[in-house]
């Protein structure tokens, strides 16, 4: 009796879930031309007519990206994980984040004594394989997070040290990271603001700015996608727009869900986030998330039938990011069982096997968002296709040229009679 208890709520979830999937469906029409109107643009090839074309996508332009362990660097992972772990970050994902590399607790867990080593081993692996890296994060005032020293410290000397933290990591490396998170969470706790005053930001932004006038400075906190803290979050930017902080865009977390999520307000909290027309990124995605019972007890896996509905979720996610024109990446936040906080919402189990949502999440990307075709120049010798923003290879004939088309640029012209 009890095992049917157990098989009957198991079946009123699941039967939940997929009710939710179609409500979703619904209210939110149009995902797929979405899709087509803000992640594609126009390809168009001269050549001389009848000739063979071939189109071939190399890459995204859009971020489909992921954290990245420390692990990668020194001795705590064996040769053979950090060899697979390496493989398939590059088979997935074409940007990174650091998960702890750059926290300041991290790299100066003792007054004066910085270790670099592990930024310093990311950003070269990173930088070899072409793969954007976010800096993650310059600050992080949520008090549990400040190192004690730093609490010990008088305003002033914490001001000073608060200036030399920025400067001399942004100094050295300048040009190196795509962009920075500024000072993490800040609605959910901030120490600096509390202790020296509400320009701290500004002063933040730009004690960064001095050790690289390019720095791309971003906002990131959590609770914010599903609606709980949105205002809040929508308070706190036009705050800091309003003193003039240089914010060059939006991280919005995407793990603080259950098994499942709202869609409704997914959306919502996108269109809410685009009006200060900055891009946004969803910058720590986990399915199952934060709030499911698998955060709580890292113990317990996932059965046949969840891991195929986490896959189903993951899809259904990544298509309402990828369709809002002002999303311009998502993150997630681990994806072996191996390196990652909430282990079930990995990709990849331990031992290295593929889970449904490793499939899922493949087939998204790279079959269905993935252009690849091939025809024939007509009798003007053109040929011009809708294509998914990337770097692209066009062959004609035995030639090949690369190309890249821009969502900014709209189209590119790739010109073989010359």
């Amino acid at each position: 009796m009890k095992t049917d208890n157990c098989i009957t709520r198991k079946f009123i979830m699941c039967c939940l879930i997929i009710s939710i999937f179609k409500v979703s469906e619904a209210q939110l029409p149009g995902i797929s031309e979405s899709i087509a109107k803000h992640r594609q643009g126009e390809l168009i090839i001269k050549a001389n007519p009848g000739d063979q074309i071939t189109i071939e996508q190399l890459s995204h332009e859009f971020w489909f990206g992921c954290a990245i362990s420390n692990s990668i660097v020194g001795s705590s992972m064996s040769e053979n994980d950090k060899r697979q772990y390496k493989e398939n970050f590059l088979k997935n994902f074409n940007s990174a984040v650091t998960e702890n590399a750059v926290k300041w607790g991290n790299m100066e867990r003792v007054k004066g004594e910085i270790d670099y080593t592990v930024v310093d081993g990311i950003l070269k692996w990173t930088e070899e394989n072409h793969i954007p890296l976010r800096g993650h994060n310059i600050f992080w005032g949520v008090p549990n997070f400040v190192q004690p020293w730093v609490k010990e410290l008088d305003d002033n000397s914490l001001r000073q040290t608060l200036q030399n933290r920025a400067e001399t990591l942004t100094k050295r490396y300048k040009g190196r990271f795509a962009e920075y998170d500024l000072n993490n969470e800040m609605i959910h706790g901030n120490y600096y603001e509390d202790r020296l005053g509400p320009e701290i930001t500004k002063q933040m932004a730009q004690w960064a700015h001095n050790g690289d006038p390019d720095a791309k400075l971003y906002l990131n906190d959590y609770d914010i996608l599903t609606g709980n803290k949105l205002a809040d979050y929508m308070a706190h930017i036009r705050k800091l727009l309003k003193q003039g902080v240089p914010i060059a865009g939006i991280g919005a977390q995407g793990h603080l869900h259950g098994e499942t999520f709202d869609r409704i307000q997914l959306k919502n909290a996108l269109d809410s986030l685009a009006v200060f027309k900055l891009p946004i990124r969803v910058t720590e995605f986990n399915m199952p998330g934060q709030r499911s019972r698998f955060y709580n007890d890292r113990t317990i896996s996932l059965t046949a039938q969840e891991e195929e509905l986490k896959a189903g979720e993951l899809v259904d996610y990544y298509k309402i990011c990828f369709a809002h024109p002002a999303v311009e990446g998502i993150l997630m936040w681990g994806f072996w069982e191996g390196a990652n906080w909430i282990p079930v919402s990995s990709l990849y189990k331990r031992d290295w096997s593929k889970t449904p949502a490793a499939d899922a999440y493949q087939n998204l990307i790279y079959n269905e968002w993935w252009t690849k075709k091939s025809g024939k120049a007509g009798e003007t010798g053109i040929f011009s296709t809708a294509a998914f923003y990337g770097k692209y290879k066009v062959t004609v004939g035995g030639t090949s040229r690369e190309t890249i088309l821009t969502k900014t640029s709209g189209k590119v012209v790739v010109d073989f009679t010359r």
